[in-house]
């Protein structure tokens, strides 16, 4: 395979899977994170080249985009958390005296 066949397949893909969204057959938010992770890799390609500046940005950008798209995960991680640290200090608090 030329290296140049790698990154035709990656679009071809792609593609097809956001074509497959517009069908109603996509991976709903599978695809909402591809893209902010393809723009982290671009910045990561831009810095690793010698833009450090744009690279940067980019990067940046991507995670924002990416912490968006993850804000409900996240919200769930905390509540969670925020159960189970509760619960351990009740527990604690028993073994104490």
């Amino acid at each position: 395979m030329k290296s140049g066949n790698a990154l035709a397949w990656l679009l071809i893909i792609f593609g097809g899977l956001f074509l497959l969204g517009k069908f109603g057959l996509g991976l709903g938010f599978l695809m909402g994170l591809i893209v902010p992770i393809l723009v982290i890799l671009l910045g990561a390609f831009a810095w690793r080249n010698g833009s450090k500046l744009i690279g940067g940005v980019i990067a940046i950008i991507g995670v924002f985009m990416l912490l968006g798209k993850l804000s409900v995960v996240i919200f769930w991680l905390a509540a969670i958390a925020a159960v189970v640290i509760g619960i351990s200090m009740l527990t604690r608090s028993k073994n104490r005296f």
